[in-house]
């Protein structure tokens, strides 16, 4: 989980090196454009089957929607903020998970769970007023809707595992839905398509693979690890991306911004442990 930590944060970092380029959509695409052709390979030569039933379809169609959208306002985020807020907003998933637990069961959540939303806001309230300047204000909130988005997501996840679909089919048709969308919404908007130079592809393949290493690194870590001790160091991420930001663009950070991150941190370990020890 500290090697996933580690190379999310790289990844953010090159989505923020791209975005003086490339638009969102661009990023997007080339990013899960990557990851199809990954899963897609390993599915034509072993003969798996995409094949599902219509439950497990209507899943999936969720998963991968929320989950692209999702993954728009936090590249949009990183592109818009300096890296560490961008990442910490997007890490406020496990908080939203806890909201997003209560609708679908209709089970009023723990005492603890409501401490851990109540923690996690205050957190984003610090971290956002005194360090986001006014024209930022529209990328912040992106990057909140990113982490609530996720937490959906991550829920679908969930169930998916519950109904027993594989992961590489659950990431072969997020990336699809994910291609196409960023493939159209690239074709949809004003500005004038990039087509990578060297320094362009560089950027494109770092980032593709840096993500490709944190999936499996996290993956692996929720098989074998646990739980609880995997949540926690997930948010390493923040740490790395705290210190990129600071040598990479010199962003300063401010003590307002280190108490609101904590705060977020706590409350998703917080929401985490909750999580395990009700299940």
């Amino acid at each position: 989980m500290v090697m996933a930590g580690f190379m999310f944060a790289i990844m953010g970092v090159f989505v923020k090196l791209g975005s003086e380029v490339f638009s969102t959509a661009e990023l997007v695409f080339y990013r899960c454009a990557a990851g199809l052709i990954g899963i897609g390979v390993i599915v034509l030569s072993q003969g798996k089957s995409l094949l599902v039933d219509r439950a497990s379809l209507k899943l999936h169609l969720s998963r991968s929607v929320s989950g692209f959208v999702a993954l728009m306002l936090y590249f949009y985020a990183i592109s818009h903020l300096p890296l560490a807020t961008a990442v910490t907003l997007n890490y406020t998933s496990p908080i939203f998970f806890v909201l997003v637990l209560t609708f679908a069961r209709k089970q009023w959540p723990r005492r603890g769970q409501i401490f851990s939303v109540l923690l996690g806001f205050i957190g984003v309230v610090i971290l956002l007023r005194p360090t986001i300047s006014s024209e930022q204000w529209l990328a912040g909130l992106l990057g909140l809707g990113s982490g609530m988005l996720a937490s959906i997501a991550y829920y679908n996840v969930s169930e998916l595992g519950k109904v027993g679909e594989p992961e590489w089919r659950t990431v072969f048709y997020f990336s699809l839905v994910s291609t196409i969308g960023a493939g159209a919404w690239m074709l949809l908007q004003s500005t004038p398509l990039h087509w990578p130079d060297f320094q362009g592809w560089m950027v494109v393949v770092c980032m593709g693979v840096a993500a490709t290493l944190a999936q499996l690194s996290m993956t692996r870590a929720y098989r074998k690890g646990r739980s609880l001790v995997v949540v926690s160091l997930a948010y390493l991420t923040v740490l790395f991306s705290t210190l990129f930001s600071w040598v990479i663009w010199r962003d300063q950070i401010s003590l307002f911004s280190l108490v609101g991150m904590l705060l977020i941190a706590l409350a998703g370990i917080w929401a985490g442990a909750t999580r395990l020890q009700r299940s």
